[in-house]
């Protein structure tokens, strides 16, 4: 990503993109390269007007999360909760709409060590939980092996129309 100018146009669509962070201790990271990617990512979906929450976290809350929200008592490494069910992963169409998709839920502290293990940095790793947080608000899952699959390779997708800045 590039700093623009106030006269260059925006090749995002209104979105309407939040992210906080509620991780004292944890590793540091740009917020606003965190809602840059999820814009990009927004737009590839063609989702690009539709309002989003992402919480940066660390281990300690997102174990709270996990545990009251799913009954897991441990930390994990995304969450995400959607506003709208679906039977099928959704696929927008032009003109479709959908307001308010959800929150994602990311913990720096379990990115961190994943990101360490997988060799690549935290941006990357944050970069993918968030494409699979947001494949989840749109309906996508992984219980089965054909739907883990396709989740694999639309996460990919997802990360490939989201560069890191530089």
């Amino acid at each position: 990503m590039t700093a623009r100018s106030l006269e260059e146009p925006d090749t995002h669509q209104v979105s309407s993109i939040l992210v906080r962070r509620q991780a004292p201790g944890s590793a540091r990271l740009s917020k606003a390269e965190v809602r840059s990617l999820a814009a990009c990512m927004l737009d590839a979906l063609g989702l690009g007007e539709s309002e989003l929450s992402i919480l940066l976290t660390n281990d300690r809350l997102i174990r709270e999360i996990n545990r009251d929200h799913r009954g897991k008592d441990k930390p994990t490494d995304v969450l995400s909760f959607p506003q709208s069910e679906f039977s099928a992963p959704l696929r927008p169409r032009r003109g479709f709409r959908l307001d308010v998709l959800g929150d994602v839920v990311i913990s720096i502290d379990t990115a961190e060590r994943a990101a360490l293990s997988r060799r690549r940095s935290l941006r990357e790793e944050v970069r993918f939980l968030l494409a699979h947080g947001i494949l989840h608000l749109v309906g996508y899952d992984h219980a089965t092996p054909a739907e883990k699959e396709v989740m694999t390779k639309r996460t990919k997708e997802l990360v490939r129309k989201a560069p890191l800045a530089p």
